[in-house]
């Protein structure tokens, strides 16, 4: 079974990223989350109702006006937002991002995990707004 971590935008996924995400996804899968609003809450209702097979992490933030509340098969501890970003990234064989724009952000939690992953050899593909994609590899 794939396991897959994802980090995105709380302004959700495009429509195009929403596609080009789904196209990128097996029948069979494990899939990490943050549990943030916006594309952490869209990614997991796509995982639900596109893989017929799919156990779900969420590992919660602390902050809960920012929190989706998704049901998983494992929810985690609350933890800070960068431990748990890590602990996202350490957990997982590939990520998948859907950042806000089309550069990197420093301030960006989306963009904090993606160089996270690229620090750890882990490979994050990259879906950009038009739903073009990029990759940055460890």
């Amino acid at each position: 079974m794939m396991v897959y971590g994802f980090t995105g935008t709380a302004q959700g996924m495009t429509r195009a990223q929403k596609a080009v995400f789904v196209s990128l996804l097996p029948d069979e899968l494990e899939f990490h989350h943050g549990d943030c609003i916006g594309a952490d809450e869209d990614a997991h209702h796509l995982v639900r109702q596109t893989c017929l097979v799919s156990k779900i992490v969420i590992h919660p933030p602390t902050l809960e006006v920012k929190r989706a509340f998704c049901q998983g098969n494992i929810i985690l501890p609350v933890k800070d937002y960068l431990p748990r970003n890590h602990d996202i990234v350490d957990s997982v064989r590939e990520m998948i991002a859907t950042p806000k724009g089309f550069k990197e952000e420093l301030r960006s939690g989306t963009w904090a995990t993606i160089r996270q992953a690229k620090r750890v050899g882990i490979r994050c593909t990259i879906i950009w707004p038009d739903g073009t994609k990029g990759f940055y590899r460890g």
